[in-house]
């Protein structure tokens, strides 16, 4: 991609074979540590099937894969505005009904890793969302966003701690909308 990856906001993402490979590698990276208490569950009720565990951890992973897919075929090189707008509204999708629903899908023993796939993406997809706003295969963006999608899968959902990160995340669009040049890596260096 020829250093074309990391440039905040003004990120081409290059062909498609080279983004989806990346996007599938980092989703690997984000999303599977987050998904071992499943596929463990999967594995001790796989009726001692050698295949339930890697076809489980396989449609996973091909949900986000095909995430990546809608990603590559709407983006767009954007400015500050539209990505303080999208932070803005993955902090409201935070504590939106939608939200806790798909959290607590993500969280339950599931047969599928497609459908589990499918309930993770609905309890990530407002984080999952600001990396591609703040600069598509930023490293410290994916890091940071890897962090968060973790936590909600492993703790259980509590108001005294989902509010104020919801808040936090509208509070970081805010700052990306008013003062983007405060925000490390949104905009390339001149």
């Amino acid at each position: 991609m020829n250093g074309t990856m990391d440039m905040g906001v003004s990120t081409r993402l290059g062909s498609f074979g080279s983004f989806f490979a990346l996007w599938v590698s980092m989703m690997a990276a984000m999303m599977l540590p987050g998904a071992a208490p499943a596929a463990l569950r999967r594995a001790r009720t796989g009726g001692g099937q050698g295949r339930a565990v890697p076809l489980f951890v396989g449609s996973y992973l091909a949900v986000w894969a095909l995430a990546g897919v809608a990603v590559y075929a709407v983006y767009r090189p954007h400015g500050s505005l539209a990505a303080g707008a999208v932070v803005m509204a993955a902090g409201v999708y935070e504590v939106t009904p939608l939200k806790r629903h798909f959290r607590g899908r993500c969280r339950e023993s599931v047969r599928s890793g497609w459908a589990f796939g499918l309930y993770c993406v609905g309890s990530s997809i407002g984080l999952m969302l600001t990396p591609p706003a703040l600069g598509v295969m930023s490293v410290t963006w994916m890091s940071v966003i890897a962090v968060l999608v973790l936590a909600q899968k492993l703790l259980p959902a509590k108001a005294a701690l989902d509010v104020p990160m919801a808040l936090a995340i509208v509070g970081f669009g805010l700052l990306i909308v008013i003062a983007p040049s405060s925000v490390p890596g949104l905009t390339p260096p001149m």
